[in-house]
């Protein structure tokens, strides 16, 4: 688990812990909504039995932090740090794979598809106005469905096989191929008409 408690806010939290009055009170590091471009990384007062079924214990010089486990992968590489300032200062976690897990072959092959997606697909879409996400996988193939720009444009066959495809074969050899289940009929924010 590489997650970083700078002293600084060691020292910070242990402050705002002691005013518990609590004895063993530690603190709880969570992401809410994982993976997804709306993640928000939360830390929370734990107090004895307040800790969840799966969470990871990290000892901390004065005190322990329960990491969630569900959350630990989207926390790799997260940094806590307190810098002081006029108004007293601020506490601060930075976790850059909060909205996106980094993946590896082993990772489940939506949690694939979707790093891809956000990646290296929707910033090229975004410039038409367009996105794409993951539906469903059946059978190996992933079901996508476009949005903004790219519902009822003219060119989305062409993006669909040559862009997105290709990539997400490329980037991940077990997928077998992708679907669309856009409805196309609907043209009014298609950037190619």
């Amino acid at each position: 688990m590489n997650i970083t408690f700078t002293e600084a806010a060691q020292k910070y939290l242990a402050t705002l812990l002691e005013k518990q009055n609590v004895e063993g009170v530690g603190v709880r590091l969570f992401v809410t909504q994982p993976g997804t471009p709306y993640a928000e990384t939360c830390l929370a007062y734990c107090k004895p039995g307040e800790e969840k079924e799966g969470d990871l214990v990290m000892g901390l010089e004065y005190f322990n932090c329960h990491v969630e486990g569900k959350s630990e992968q989207y926390l790799d590489e997260a940094v806590v740090d307190f810098s002081e300032d006029k108004l007293g200062g601020q506490l601060t976690i930075k976790a850059p794979n909060a909205k996106l897990p980094q993946v590896s072959e082993d990772s489940p092959l939506d949690e694939k598809i979707n790093y891809f997606l956000q990646t290296e697909i929707n910033p090229g879409l975004a410039s038409h106005g367009g996105v794409v996400s993951l539906v469903e996988i059946d059978e190996g193939v992933a079901v996508l469905q476009f949005g903004g720009g790219c519902q009822g444009c003219s060119a989305v066959d062409l993006t669909l096989k040559d862009g997105v495809e290709k990539t997400l074969i490329e980037r991940i050899p077990e997928l077998k191929g992708v679907r669309d289940v856009t409805d196309h009929s609907n043209t009014e924010n298609a950037y190619f008409k």
